[in-house]
């Protein structure tokens, strides 16, 4: 029998004569597409599974903000970290469901030429909560603690005058009354380049990469130190640093909720929940200073 019989280059199929090599490319393409659908499918079902599993705990949430308005408490929550590093995600879903008439997020852009004549504190202050309401500031004014001088946006004098300032004035604040909560995201310097990466390649995220997040890689170092002497001299009893590992950002954003809802007194809607945060995500920033600082011994340098 002729070869050609034993491996045809053509196929009849419905009347024509398609090429073999055809056919096995697009069942390559099919297949590749098939895995592709699987996968995002996949994916689509862990997002939605871990997107219900957060809705006790954002129930919990509406039962704080009520506790806050029966009792006309403020509360102020900082989200500091990284760029990329997980914090704005966080805020929505910690506010998903919240009343909007008793919570605001706020993030400032640069200041004005009128605002830079100010108190530096002063148009954060603008800000703050009345009784009974949550603001979350998405940055603060730590902003003068970390980018501010490693970007030339404020002198030595600024910053020292802030550093020796920001405890005394977090104190009043607490001392006053106010639930003051400071979160730091951090995430690693190879999670950070992945999701830059996708914010490249990702048109609805491209808004998101900014100037300084293209430096952040460059700069890594730096943004550590200054993490570092932030964690150091401003993290008091009064006004603790927490620091939340946010590689994996649904564990970052579930025990974060789990750090908010355990700053406040308010009366458990379901008491049965699991409170006590995840000791690999959740880190006292005690603790931080301390890894951090051996870090340093081992290898010469931080790394976090």
């Amino acid at each position: 029998m002729d070869q050609k019989q034993h491996n045809p280059e053509h196929i009849h199929i419905d009347g024509e004569m398609v090429p073999l090599e055809q056919l096995l490319k697009d069942h390559r393409e099919m297949r590749h597409e098939l895995a592709r659908v699987k996968s995002q499918t996949r994916k689509a079902v862990n997002r939605r599974r871990e997107e219900q599993s957060m809705k006790p705990y954002q129930a919990e949430l509406i039962r704080m903000q009520k506790y806050l308005e029966e009792t006309n408490k403020r509360m102020i929550i900082l989200f500091e970290g990284r760029d990329a590093s997980g914090k704005g995600g966080t805020i929505r879903r910690v506010t998903r469901y919240m009343n909007e008439k008793h919570y605001r997020v706020v993030a400032l852009g640069k200041p004005t030429e009128e605002q830079k004549t100010q108190w530096f504190f002063q148009r954060y202050v603008e800000k703050f909560p009345h009784g009974s309401e949550v603001v979350l500031f998405d940055r603060s004014w730590y902003n003068r603690a970390v980018v501010e001088p490693i970007f030339g946006f404020c002198t030595e004098e600024e910053y020292d005058n802030f550093m020796t300032g920001v405890s005394g004035f977090e104190k009043d604040l607490v001392r006053h009354g106010t639930i003051m909560l400071k979160l730091y995201f951090s995430v690693t310097k190879d999670e950070q380049a992945r999701r830059f990466d996708r914010r490249r390649t990702d048109a609805l995220r491209q808004w998101k990469l900014s100037e300084i997040d293209v430096q952040a890689q460059d700069r890594w170092d730096d943004f550590t130190q200054q993490k570092y002497e932030m964690l150091k001299r401003t993290h008091t009893s009064h006004a603790p640093w927490t620091i939340v590992r946010s590689n994996n950002k649904y564990k970052a954003r579930i025990n974060a909720m789990k750090v908010i809802l355990n700053s406040v007194p308010y009366e458990r809607l379901n008491p049965e929940m699991d409170f006590v945060p995840d000791p690999e995500i959740i880190i006292s920033g005690a603790r931080e200073i301390e890894l951090m600082e051996a870090e340093r011994l081992r290898g010469g340098k931080f790394i976090s």
